[in-house]
C-alpha cells in the first residue's frame, strides 16, 4: 500500500471502528460482567472452523517446526524484537489514552532496546528496571468509553470483539514505525508479528490444543477464555471472571490464539 493512501485509510477505519463498536443494540460490558453478546453466532462458529481449518493444516504444524528448529533464546529474540516494534505505537496509544507517563515508558523501551538489544532482539530494558508496556488501539476505545459491543471470530486472528477488531485493524496503521522512511523492510512489522505468534503458537501448543481439539465445544470455549482475560486485563474484577478452570490468570499464555 503507498504512502498517500494511509491516511484516507486511517480515517475509514476510525469510521468502521464506531460503527462496529454500535452496531449492538447491547453492550456485555454493560451488562453483567460475566455474560456473553453473541448475536452473530451463526457466522461466527463458521470462521471458527475455518481458523481450526487453517491452524490444524498450516500453523500448527508450522510453528510446531519452528520452535524444533529455532532454539528458545533465538524465539525469545524475535519476539522480543516484534515487541519492540510495537513499542512506538503503543506510546501512540498511551498517548491518546491521557497516560502519559505509559508512553514515556514505551519509549524508553525502544530507545533502549533498539540501541543497546541490538535492534530490539535483547531486552536491556527490562535489566535496567524499565517496566513493560502491554496496549493497545482497543484499550484506547476502551478508555474513550466505546462499548466492548458484539463477540466476533476473524478470519486468521481468532476471538475478539467489535471494538478491539477494529482496534486491530487502526494499529496496523498508527504505529510510526511503519512511516519511518528507513525501514530495512516493507511492512517489518506484520512479519515480525506473524513470527512472534508462531513461536507462541509453539510454545504454548498443548495449551492451545486442549482448548481446539479437546475442548466439547471449542468455539465457546475459546470464547469464555478470551472474553475473560480481555475484561480482566480492561479493569474488570477479577473474581466476576473466574470459570471452569478456576483462576484463568494464573496462565500467562492469555490469548489463545496468539496473542
Amino acid at each position: 500500500m503507498t504512502f498517500p493512501l494511509r491516511p484516507l485509510l486511517l480515517i475509514t477505519l476510525v469510521t468502521v471502528t464506531s460503527a462496529l463498536a454500535g452496531c449492538a443494540t447491547q453492550d456485555s460490558v454493560s451488562r453483567t460482567s460475566g455474560e456473553v453478546f453473541d448475536p452473530y453466532e451463526n457466522t461466527n462458529r463458521s470462521i471458527h472452523n475455518f481458523n481450526r481449518g487453517v491452524d490444524r493444516f498450516a500453523f500448527r504444524p508450522a510453528a510446531k517446526g519452528y520452535v524444533a528448529v529455532v532454539p528458545p533464546d533465538m524465539v525469545t529474540s524475535f519476539n522480543n524484537f516484534a515487541e519492540n516494534l510495537s513499542m512506538p505505537g503503543q506510546a501512540v496509544n498511551a498517548l491518546l489514552q491521557g497516560n502519559l507517563k505509559e508512553s514515556g515508558i514505551a519509549m524508553s523501551r525502544f530507545v533502549i532496546n533498539t540501541i543497546f538489544g541490538i535492534g530490539g532482539l535483547g531486552d536491556p530494558a527490562s535489566d535496567f528496571n524499565v517496566p513493560r508496556v502491554d496496549t493497545n488501539f482497543g484499550e484506547t476505545l476502551h478508555v474513550w468509553g466505546v462499548g466492548e459491543g458484539a463477540y466476533v471470530e476473524l478470519p486468521f486472528f481468532g476471538p475478539s470483539t467489535a471494538r478491539d477488531g477494529a482496534g486491530i485493524l487502526v494499529d496496523f496503521f498508527t504505529n510510526p514505525i511503519s512511516y519511518a522512511r528507513h525501514n530495512p523492510a516493507d511492512n517489518i512489522g506484520i512479519y515480525a508479528e506473524v513470527v512472534r505468534r508462531l513461536g507462541d503458537r509453539g510454545t504454548y501448543s498443548d495449551t492451545i490444543d486442549s482448548i481446539l481439539y479437546e475442548s466439547a465445544d471449542s468455539y465457546a470455549q475459546a470464547r469464555l477464555i478470551y472474553l475473560q482475560n480481555r475484561r480482566f486485563e480492561l479493569g474488570g474484577d477479577q473474581s466476576e471472571y473466574e470459570g471452569v478452570y478456576g483462576d484463568p490468570y494464573s496462565d500467562p499464555y492469555e490469548d489463545i490464539y496468539a496473542e
